[in-house]
């Protein structure tokens, strides 16, 4: 029986997985606007501010194989409400936090629920719609959500904190997810998992513990004083726990991650276009909104609506793309989505002026661009991987679009800093933290008389102005370099399965 005369509940469902999706990507940006308000008033150190930003979405990535494998094993909608009433309880331990220790504590609870939920909205979605064509419009929908949910974080952040305290960015997810319990309990199906698939908790530990020392070398490095000894230590240890992890997949039976899909190129091409535009988007939106706020001095509502028309593109560009995405075949899609990414950041960097006309046309080219590329990634992994391993596949995908934005942060941020450091210099007769970021900078001028202020703040947002450049600069060659990455791996599938119409079937050709 066709997809077409089922039950149009599952229309429903999509609704729900898409607004359980909507508040987890938000809860990755929403506190870029947040954080200038939110680092005065809990008194948080520069290090404090990075691990508020980054624990959740660097906890979701090292979580998110166990998570998906573990929702193939016992069901995903078990998972799934699992997640949901996770996520609530750690939403209001974040909205009431005393002091940003606490608040770090609460994102990483937040993180353990949306790596509950992330896999299984995905999975769920290809389990409830079977006919191709609407399963390609529903991952573009699901897409679509992702990106332009990551971009309308900021906007949600600045309208409540026009408004309310800095807390109420995590208490709006409640009614949400309260709503999204009940109709997931009379709409979306049980089904049952497999229970014979293995769970292995000792390869989701070395995953979690490699990620997160990856990255934690990566930010120490960036710092104004790193210490090299800590970053190196950090990236080794990271680096080892990830080795013990691809050995023990390697040696299982059934891993958790499969590393023979690899050997697709389109497959891993996907990855790679994942990876890539997550970090691009989440790197420079981070950058620019501070931009707004600190230098253009518009207030947190100003910068999320000068933020808006990528997230509106991105919203448009998903459906599209999938709808694009038979016809003219994943690569395609991902290449040319990297490069109007590449063209809105190039755009924006020469536009200059946020609220000018060319500066929104240049985050329009940038929403676009990465709502083509995460709608055509998605598809691609999530139908390069058998049926049943469903979970695994999207926690794959997941995972791509985590580290990306974690290693965006990470490492757009280090370059930021870096030139931010060198371009003020020694800053005499000013105090040292002013080194720190252009924050700290304006922090440390409401202390000072009114003319060293005003030379402090003019030598701060000059320092940023260059820094600013580096990393949208840097931001573009990276997406370009992505772009031939994957019209290289279109090319090479194409040539593959040139004397074999079927061999584009395989899944993984050798």
């Amino acid at each position: 029986m066709s997809a077409h005369h089922k039950d149009p509940k599952r229309w429903v469902a999509l609704g729900v997985l898409s607004s359980a999706l909507f508040l987890i990507v938000v809860d990755m940006t929403v506190l870029y606007t947040a954080l200038p308000r939110l680092t005065h008033d809990l008194g948080a150190s520069a290090s404090e501010k990075l691990w508020i930003v980054n624990a959740y979405a660097l906890v979701v990535a090292g979580l998110l194989p166990g998570a998906g494998v573990l929702g193939d094993r016992i069901g995903h909608r078990k998972m799934f409400l699992g997640g949901l009433f996770v996520f609530g309880l750690a939403s209001l331990m974040a909205a009431f936090a005393p002091n940003p220790q606490v608040l770090i504590a609460a994102r990483v609870a937040l993180a353990l629920g949306a790596a509950m939920m992330m896999p299984a909205t995905l999975s769920l979605i290809r389990l409830l719609f079977e006919d191709e064509a609407e399963r390609a419009f529903a991952i573009g929908v699901w897409a679509a959500v992702a990106s332009g949910g990551a971009a309308f974080g900021p906007l949600m952040g600045g309208a409540l904190l026009e408004f309310f305290w800095w807390g109420s960015v995590f208490l709006i997810n409640i009614p949400i997810l309260l709503i999204a319990v009940v109709l997931t309990l009379k709409i979306i199906p049980d089904r049952p998992g497999d229970p014979r698939l293995p769970w292995d908790p000792v390869a989701s530990v070395f995953v979690t513990l490699g990620l997160i020392g990856l990255v934690y070398g990566v930010k120490e490095f960036g710092k104004p004083a790193p210490d090299l000894g800590a970053a190196a230590l950090a990236g080794a240890l990271g680096a080892g726990f990830i080795l013990l992890f691809v050995r023990r997949q390697n040696r299982a039976p059934l891993p958790m991650i499969d590393f023979a899909l690899f050997r697709n190129p389109v497959f891993t091409a996907g990855v790679l276009a994942a990876v890539v535009s997550a970090g691009a988007l989440i790197g420079a939106q981070l950058v620019i909104s501070q931009r707004l706020q600190l230098v253009q001095e518009f207030t947190p509502l100003q910068a999320g609506l000068a933020l808006m028309p990528g997230s509106l593109a991105s919203f448009v560009a998903g459906p599209l793309a999938g709808s694009l995405l038979p016809r003219l075949g994943g690569p395609k899609v991902m290449g040319w989505g990297l490069v109007l990414c590449a063209a809105g950041v190039l755009g924006y960097l020469w536009a200059w002026e946020g609220a000018s006309l060319a500066a929104l046309a240049s985050q329009a080219v940038l929403g676009f661009g990465v709502g083509a590329t995460m709608t055509a990634a998605s598809a691609t992994i999530l139908m390069n991987a058998p049926a049943e391993r469903a979970g695994m596949a999207a926690s794959m995908e997941e995972v791509s679009y985590e580290l990306g934005g974690t290693l965006g942060v990470a490492l757009l941020g280090s370059i930021m800093l870096g030139v931010y450091t060198a371009r003020i210099g020694a800053a005499p007769g000013f105090p040292p933290e002013v080194r720190d970021g252009v924050d700290e900078a304006l922090r440390a001028a409401e202390t000072l008389p009114p003319e060293a202020a005003a030379r402090l703040v003019g030598l701060a947002r000059e320092a940023f102005h260059g820094a600013f450049s580096a990393v949208m600069l840097t931001a573009a060659a990276v997406l370009l370099l992505a772009a031939l990455g994957v019209a290289y791996a279109g090319w090479r599938a194409a040539a593959t399965s040139r004397p074999d119409p079927e061999a584009s079937e395989i899944k993984a050709p050798l």
